[in-house]
């Protein structure tokens, strides 16, 4: 089975949620039952089957229900069809293949109980039960299980969310040990643009630590929280026929402002992360970085 680069990230890329039920407090109500997964799966629900689909199994980028859970079973496999997402090359070496154990591993076999739960699962059923797209595990070095889900086959990439923040780290810890990048360095020296907004006195090392003093909520349950400016703004959400706003997330990196000093502590957002990778180099013809 051919190895790619998108089954190499895969391992990073997906996250797994234990299923739980808190019975610790006799006083707190259980939790209501999940969806059966096989019930949720892309075959049994259809989603983009047919040419063309059924208009109710039609997902679109302008259709806000194609962000929401079944239908994210097959839209997070699918993410570059639907939203603007750029292809950035590997370089000019081949692709490094991941060598896979050449003994079975019986990881399916594995049992465990979930935090606070009561039941005994096996490695299988939490795959089932947390409606994994796919996952591969490795161990000293090499695959010892693989295996795909739904919408999700070896050479498709799959959405990974936040975990992308660790490849941004991973490129400016090699730039700086390259002397490329100052951890040090204000952020304007390498962002002019930044003047004027909550990042004109920070360092590189304040952004990548998030550890900026900025107005900006990641509070996903508040509609009215700048995550979904931001969304936005790049592309990752409608703007609608009337919208005024940003209309890319550099554009909505100047619109923010400060809010606290920089380095009193730790607050994650999502918005640090695009200020640093605006450190990564700009073309000659720009004066915006792009990675």
């Amino acid at each position: 089975m051919p190895r790619t680069s998108a089954r190499t990230a895969l391992a990073a890329a997906l996250t797994t949620t234990l299923l739980a039920v808190n019975t610790s407090h006799a006083q707190t109500p259980a939790p209501a039952a999940l969806p059966d997964p096989a019930a949720t799966s892309v075959d049994a629900l259809g989603w983009m089957k047919g040419f063309p689909p059924p208009p109710d199994k039609l997902i679109t980028f302008d259709n806000p229900a194609g962000g929401v859970f079944p239908r994210t079973r097959w839209s997070f496999s699918h993410v570059r069809e639907t939203v603007p997402t750029s292809n950035v090359w590997r370089g000019a070496g081949a692709a490094t293949p991941l060598p896979a154990a050449t003994s079975p591993v019986q990881i399916e076999a594995v049992t465990f109980k979930p935090l606070g739960g009561e039941q005994t699962l096996n490695f299988a059923q939490m795959i089932a039960g947390t409606y994994t797209d796919g996952i591969l595990v490795m161990h000293r070095g090499k695959v010892v299980y693989e295996k795909y889900f739904g919408a999700l086959t070896p050479e498709r990439p799959h959405i990974a969310m936040s975990v992308t923040k660790s490849f941004v780290g991973t490129l400016a810890a090699i730039l700086a040990d390259e002397g490329k990048l100052d951890p040090a360095a204000p952020v304007t020296k390498y962002i002019p643009e930044l003047k004027d907004t909550a990042y004109g006195d920070a360092t590189v090392r304040q952004v990548m630590d998030m550890t900026v003093g900025v107005h900006y909520s990641e509070n996903y349950a508040d509609p009215k929280a700048e995550i979904w400016d931001y969304a936005r703004a790049g592309g990752m959400l409608t703007q609608g026929q009337n919208y005024t706003g940003p209309k890319s997330f550099y554009e909505f990196l100047v619109t923010l402002k400060k809010e606290g000093e920089h380095g009193d502590g730790f607050a994650y957002k999502t918005v640090n992360a695009r200020c640093s990778r605006g450190s990564c180099g700009a073309p000659a013809t720009s004066r915006w970085p792009t990675c």
